[in-house]
C-alpha cells in the first residue's frame, strides 16, 4: 500500500472504523465545572494505585515548567481565553502569587486555582512516571493525527500549529525520559516535517513520507516499555485517563460564551480522543470478558464523548458544552479507579 493511502486511512478511521469498532464492541466483548482540583501535594508522587487515577489532576501544575496542554487546564478552570500564552509569557515566577503580582490574573481568580499550581518540581516515580511518558507521547501522536486531517483537508496554516507542539513543547518536556531510557532521537525528524508544513506542505510526497517517520518515531519512543505494562489493561486506562483529561481541559479553553473561538485547543483535544479510541480498542476484549460492567460504561461514554468532535475544523456550534464532555470523562474515570483499585488491591 503507498504511505499516502496508508496513512490516510488510519486517521479518517476517527470518524468512522475505529471509533465505533473500540465503543461497540461491548457485545463481543471553558468552565470551572468541569475541572476538578488535586489532591496531591506537588512534591509527593502519587502511589501506583492511585496513578492515573485523575492523571492530569493528581499533581500541581509547575507554571515555570509546563506545557501549554498542562496550563491549558487552568486557562479551562477560570474560562480566561489564551491564559496558557500568559503564563508562558511572564516565565519565570518566584512564587506561584507571581501570577497575580505580574497581572496575569487578579487575587479572585487566583484563590481559585492557588491548590492546582506550584513552583516546585514534580518528581514521578515507577508506573505514575511510565504512564506520563505514555501520555506525553501520545499527547504527540494526538497533535499528529489532527494536523494530518487538515493537511488532507489542504489546509496547511491550520495544520501548522499541531505540527510544531510536539517538537517545539512536548519533547522537550520528555527529552531528558528519552535518553534514560534510550530512545534514539528523533526530534531532527519532526522539525523536518515542521519545515516542510511551514512552506506550504507543497510536496505532498515528501510530507507524507516524513509525517510516517515521525509517527514511527514516537511509536518505537512507546516500545521501549515493557511489552508486559503496554498490554496491561489499567496501564493503558490509565494512559487513557491522562489523555482525556487533557483532551478535557482543551475542550474547556476552546469554547466561551457558547461558542468555539479558539479552534486549535478544540482541534487539539479531538486529536487526543482519537488516540484514546485507539488505546481502547486494543484492550477492548480483554476488559469485556473480564471487566463487563466497567467496559460497558468506559465503551457507552466514549462513544458519546467522540461525538463532540464531529470533524477537524469546528462546527458553528459546539456538540456539546464543556460541562457535558466534563460529565463523560468523570465518568470514564470513576469506571477505570474500580479497576485500577481492584488490582492495586491484590
Amino acid at each position: 500500500m503507498k504511505n499516502q493511502e496508508y496513512i490516510k486511512i488510519s486517521i479518517i478511521a476517527f470518524a468512522a472504523s475505529i471509533v465505533i469498532s473500540a465503543c461497540n464492541n461491548t457485545t463481543t466483548t471553558k468552565t470551572a465545572e468541569t475541572t476538578s482540583p488535586p489532591t496531591n501535594p506537588a512534591t509527593t508522587a502519587a502511589t501506583p494505585e492511585m496513578a492515573g487515577m485523575k492523571h492530569g489532576g493528581g499533581k500541581k501544575i509547575n507554571i515555570n515548567s509546563a506545557i501549554l496542554s498542562e496550563l491549558d487546564k487552568l486557562e479551562a478552570k477560570l474560562g480566561i481565553p489564551a491564559l496558557s500564552n500568559k503564563i508562558q509569557a511572564e516565565r519565570p515566577y518566584k512564587t506561584p502569587e507571581d501570577l497575580v503580582a505580574k497581572k496575569v490574573i487578579d487575587q479572585q481568580q487566583f484563590d481559585q486555582i492557588k491548590d492546582l499550581v506550584t513552583i516546585e518540581d514534580i518528581v514521578l516515580t515507577g508506573v505514575e512516571k511510565d504512564a506520563d511518558y505514555m501520555v506525553k507521547l501520545g499527547l504527540m501522536k494526538g497533535h499528529l493525527f489532527v494536523a494530518k486531517e487538515l493537511l488532507d483537508l489542504n489546509k496547511p496554516k491550520d495544520a501548522e500549529p499541531h505540527i510544531g507542539h510536539p517538537v517545539e513543547e512536548i519533547y522537550t518536556d520528555v527529552a531528558d525520559q528519552l535518553n534514560e531510557r534510550k530512545v534514539k532521537e528523533f526530534k531532527t525528524t519532526l522539525i523536518t516535517l515542521e519545515d516542510l508544513v511551514k512552506a506550504g506542505a507543497k510536496d505532498n510526497n515528501k510530507v507524507t513520507t516524513n509525517f510516517k517517520e515521525s509517527m514511527q518515531s514516537i511509536d518505537g519512543a512507546i516500545a521501549v516499555l515493557p511489552e508486559s505494562q503496554r498490554k496491561s489493561p489499567t496501564f493503558i486506562l490509565r494512559v487513557i485517563n491522562g489523555l482525556l483529561d487533557t483532551a478535557n481541559s482543551e475542550y474547556g479553553a476552546a469554547i466561551t460564551d457558547g461558542k468555539i473561538k479558539a479552534a486549535i485547543e478544540y482541534q487539539d483535544s479531538r486529536g487526543f480522543i482519537v488516540y484514546a479510541n485507539m488505546l481502547y480498542k486494543e484492550i477492548a476484549t480483554t476488559m469485556a470478558k473480564d471487566r463487563p460492567e466497567e467496559h460497558k460504561v468506559i465503551a457507552e461514554n466514549l462513544k458519546q464523548l467522540t461525538t463532540a468532535w464531529p470533524t477537524a475544523m469546528p462546527p458553528a456550534t459546539p456538540v456539546k458544552t464543556p460541562a457535558e464532555v466534563g460529565k463523560l470523562v468523570t465518568a470514564i474515570e470513576q469506571s477505570t479507579q474500580k479497576i485500577i483499585a481492584t488490582v492495586a488491591s491484590k
